[in-house]
């Protein structure tokens, strides 16, 4: 039964592709582009300048603000 079913299905796909419309084959037109050959360089030059700020006192704000302990950093004693 399944072999008939196959048969069946495999010749109703052959109608079916033979069925179909062939359309005609459609010319595309080309163009002729020609090649550049001239380049063009830009260099842009930013002119922000960054400071970078090192500080050299023990107290100073930022570095107290990195350099913090919490109490549980702190060692136990047992």
């Amino acid at each position: 039964m399944k072999t008939i079913i196959t048969i069946i299905f495999f010749t109703i796909l052959s109608f079916t592709a033979q069925a179909q419309n062939n359309t005609a084959d459609v010319n595309v037109e080309t163009m002729e582009m020609s090649i550049v050959t001239q380049t063009i360089n830009e260099i842009k030059t930013a002119s922000n300048t960054e400071v970078a700020r090192l500080y050299k006192f023990k107290n100073s704000r930022i570095k107290r603000d990195l350099y913090f302990i919490t109490k549980a950093n702190k060692a136990k004693m047992a």
